[in-house]
C-alpha cells in the first residue's frame, strides 16, 4: 500500500482509477472531524457491511482535510472516547455525513426511477385493462414533469399514477384487506401500514385492526415484510367492495 501526498494530506493509493475518494465528516462537541474515504466502501461501512480499513484513505483524523490540519489526540479522546484511527473513522462513517459524487447521485436517481417505473408497469393498466409499454409511461412522465425523490419506490408509484391520470387513462388494480395486528407488534408494523391504510381501530385488547388498500402487485412483498415483523401472527381477510 502506497501513500501519496495531496493537498497537504497523505492519502492511500490503492492503484484503482475507478475509486471515488470523498470526504466523510462529523461534528462532535462543536468541532469538525474529517477523513478521506472510498465512497462505495464507506457507504457499506455505514450499513455495517463494509471494511473500515478498506474504506479509509487518509492516515489521520483532520479538523479540515483540505488544509491538512490534524485533530489533536486530546480532542479525539474527548469526542470519541478513543484515539484509535480505525475506531474513530468507523464512528465518522457510521454516524457522520459521507459526501456523494454527482455521478453517484445521478446513478442513485436513475435506479429509483427504474424501480418506480417497474412497479407502474407491473401494476397499472389502461381503461381496457391492458398494460402500458415502458415508452408510453416514460412519455407520460415527461408530459406531467413528475419529480422523483428519495422516498421508497412503492410510495412514489402511488403518487406518480395519480399524476399520470392527468394525461393518460391509467389505474392500478388494488386489493382491500382487513388486518388484525397483535398489540405487541403494532408499533413496529405501523410504519409499513401507513401508506396503504384507509381505516384503523384499536381493539379493547390492544390489537390494531386496519383496512388497507394495496396495489395487487405489491401484496406478496407487503405480506413478507409484515410477517417478518409479526412472526406470522397477523390475521388477514380480503374485503369485498
Amino acid at each position: 500500500m502506497l501513500f501519496i501526498f495531496y493537498n497537504n494530506v497523505y492519502i492511500k493509493d490503492k492503484l484503482n482509477i475507478n475509486m471515488a475518494n470523498v470526504e466523510a465528516r462529523i461534528k462532535v462537541k462543536g468541532k469538525h472531524y474529517e477523513i478521506s474515504v472510498d465512497l462505495d466502501e464507506a457507504l457499506k461501512v455505514k450499513k455495517m457491511t463494509g471494511d473500515v480499513s478498506s474504506a479509509l484513505n487518509s492516515n489521520g483524523i483532520y479538523y479540515d482535510l483540505k488544509k491538512g490540519t490534524i485533530a489533536s489526540q486530546e480532542d479525539l479522546k474527548d469526542a470519541f472516547g478513543t484515539t484509535d484511527l480505525y475506531a474513530v473513522a468507523k464512528k465518522i462513517m457510521e454516524d457522520g455525513e459521507i459526501q456523494k459524487t454527482q455521478e453517484y447521485r445521478d446513478e442513485e436517481r436513475e435506479k429509483r426511477i427504474k424501480q418506480v417505473l417497474a412497479l407502474v408497469l407491473r401494476n397499472a393498466v389502461d381503461q381496457h385493462g391492458k398494460p402500458f409499454s415502458e415508452e408510453r409511461i416514460r412519455r407520460a412522465i415527461d408530459d406531467v414533469h413528475y419529480s422523483f425523490d428519495k422516498r421508497p419506490a412503492e410510495q412514489q408509484m402511488i403518487d406518480l399514477v395519480e399524476k399520470l391520470k392527468e394525461v393518460i387513462p391509467i389505474r392500478v388494480e388494488t386489493k382491500k384487506i382487513k388486518l388484525i395486528i397483535p398489540a405487541r407488534f403494532s408499533g413496529q408494523a405501523y410504519g409499513l401500514l401507513k401508506d396503504y391504510k384507509q381505516k384503523e381501530e384499536w381493539l379493547s385488547n390492544g390489537d390494531l385492526e386496519v383496512i388497507i388498500n394495496i396495489p395487487a402487485g405489491l401484496q406478496m412483498d407487503f405480506y413478507e415484510r409484515l410477517n417478518n415483523i409479526t412472526h406470522g401472527s397477523v390475521i388477514s381477510e380480503e374485503v369485498s367492495e
